[in-house]
């Protein structure tokens, strides 16, 4: 891609001094529609924002949008909660986007920062203030109308009512826990369905076309909120553009609740495709997703074409973002690229196929994370007196694909991307129960858990024979366990025989883990309300691993520490699930 891009420069500056007269104009009044969605930040790939706002100038009446979790995901993002991505967006010509779960990461402050940094607006229909439990004005409008190509397009954002425990619900409490905003949603989907419907109704006095730009996903683990769902219980769609589950559907026909097929698109992730989106004069509407490849054979071709038509110079090859991109890339990668270790294991999370195992069962990085967090409190000079007894870590906190050989501060950045902090509380023997209890609920389904726990300084089984009798509320956060526990055979490592003892639920322990999780609802987990605070905010994430990794000896001779026991990407059966 970097070869295309010099390549476009010198055809540029050369073809541009001599342009032919017999340019033909633009036929046709096609309206063509790029997106993006499930970025996460990952901005050092071929396809990336420099390549979209070149094939962009290339192109004749179009829009380029994103369906969310644009700003959390890698360093690129968290080094400076999302500034320099939303910056990025801006000059890429971004024009509309709506909110992800991954857009409160950084609070609900760093969330209106972003919402403020960009140059392009953000809408959701279902995003709202609330009081008492009353539901008041929309944060955000609902809708954005754009008149271009002779067609008036209508973008209805729609943001997932799982952002409350995929982020954090405190972000959307005040200081006393009572909820300040609200997230359409409904235990069955109806307020979310009704909220919807709504906007399409608005919207359609005003636009020829309306387009859901939403992130909501298709698996069923997100059930009653999908966009299959959303587009079966309303009507008046055409197309809906959606995010959320890392999905590639280049184009679907879902049928709406009057039976009219709604065309459904998701590009997938990490910006591995760029969708395009064209909408004929005649409403029709078809998508495909562009491969890299594809994007840089049509960018030639159409640089080219525009550029012997007079329609196209230098300066529209977006030097200005390409400069930004690299410039923080490099910023990133020299501020934390320093190397601090090393491993011949392979630490990974990843399935052949792409699951995300670390959300469903033991990894050896789930090992290796929690192990950091444990040794982190086990060091008498951090707290004296008080022996840590378990630490635990969500699987959705561990992000990292393969790592071997050298480790920096940016390979523990990219495994903990969030910037949360490592806390200790004391809690019973039954709140780590409810929480082991929560976290296994989708253990054997094949359904993949963010809350699912990886442990250090404890043993626990799941028995899938036992279905998940967990209850939770509308909005996804523990609420107790009405049935036979799944989860079995908790042992806790004791320090003095170094044999691990049955968990006792009447007694208290000393547990590691990060806020996130421990005191901010995260991922809906509840149960540790009314936890005794031992130590608050005493590490960020990434540093408790490269502290973690500084801890191991240099068993090669290089001065570098060795990282050794983790050969296993299954890890080393801390959990067994039967």
């Amino acid at each position: 891609m970097k070869k295309l891009f010099s390549l476009l420069m010198v055809l540029a500056m050369v073809l541009s001094l001599a342009v032919p007269a017999f340019a033909d104009e633009a036929e046709g009044e096609d309206v063509t529609v790029l997106y993006t969605n499930d970025v996460h930040t990952y901005i050092d790939k071929d396809l990336n924002y420099t390549v979209a706002a070149q094939y962009r100038d290339t192109l004749d009446n179009v829009l380029l949008v994103d369906a969310g979790d644009a700003i959390q995901g890698t360093a690129f993002g968290s080094m400076d909660k999302g500034e320099t991505i939303i910056k990025l967006m801006n000059l890429a010509g971004y024009d509309l986007a709506t909110l992800g779960n991954h857009e409160f990461d950084y609070g609900m402050e760093g969330c209106m920062d972003a919402i403020e940094w960009a140059q392009f607006p953000y809408v959701s229909c279902n995003f709202y203030h609330e009081k008492d439990g009353v539901k008041g004005d929309n944060v955000l409008d609902a809708y954005k109308v754009f008149e271009i190509g002779g067609q008036k397009i209508a973008f209805i954002g729609i943001t997932t009512p799982e952002s409350f425990t995929k982020s954090t619900p405190a972000y959307f409490q005040d200081e006393d826990g009572n909820y300040i905003y609200g997230i359409a949603g409904g235990e069955d989907g109806s307020d979310l369905y009704e909220t919807v419907q709504e906007a399409i109704d608005d919207a359609s006095e005003e636009a020829d076309v309306v387009i859901a730009l939403g992130h909501l996903g298709i698996d069923e683990s997100s059930a009653p909120w999908t966009s299959k769902e959303v587009i079966a219980n309303t009507t008046g769609l055409d197309a809906f553009i959606d995010g959320h589950s890392h999905s590639t559907v280049p184009m679907e026909e879902v049928e709406d609740a009057d039976g009219n097929v709604v065309i459904l698109t998701q590009t997938g992730s990490y910006f591995n495709a760029l969708g395009q989106m064209t909408i004929a004069p005649d409403g029709t509407i078809t998508t495909e997703l562009l491969a890299p490849e594809d994007v840089e054979a049509a960018l030639y071709k159409n640089f080219i074409a525009k550029l012997y038509a007079g329609e196209l110079n230098v300066d529209d090859l977006e030097v200005p973002v390409e400069n930004c991109r690299t410039g923080w890339i490099d910023s990133v990668n020299e501020e934390l690229g320093v190397i601090i270790g090393t491993t011949e294991d392979v630490l990974d999370n990843y399935a052949e196929d792409g699951t995300r195992l670390v959300r469903s069962q033991e990894t050896n990085s789930g090992d290796f994370a929690a192990d950091a967090l444990y040794y982190l409190f086990d060091q008498t000079d951090v707290v004296d007196g008080y022996p840590v007894d378990m630490a635990i870590m969500n699987g959705g906190g561990i992000r990292n694909e393969a790592i071997t050989g050298e480790i920096s501060y940016l390979t523990c950045k990219n495994m903990h991307t969030f910037g949360n902090v490592a806390c200790f509380v004391q809690v019973t023997g039954q709140q780590i129960l409810d929480a082991l209890e929560f976290g296994a609920r989708g253990a054997g389904t094949g359904e993949e858990i963010g809350g699912f726990l990886q442990v250090s300084g404890a043993k626990y089984t799941i028995d899938t024979s036992v279905e998940s009798s967990v209850t939770m509320d509308e909005k996804g956060v523990f609420t107790g366990v009405d049935g036979e526990y799944r989860v079995k055979d908790v042992q806790i490592l004791d320090h003095e025989t170094g044999k691990y003892k049955d968990l006792d639920p009447e007694a208290t322990y000393n547990l590691a883990g990060y806020n996130y999780t421990l005191r901010d609802l995260g991922d809906g987990f509840s149960m540790f309300d009314g936890a005794v605070n031992i130590l608050d905010y005493v590490m960020e994430d990434y540093m408790v691993l490269a502290n973690y990794v500084q801890s191991f000896e240099d068993t090669d001779g290089d001065g570098l520490p060795n990282v050794t026991g983790y050969e296993d990407l299954e890890g080393e059966g801390r959990i067994t699930i039967e």
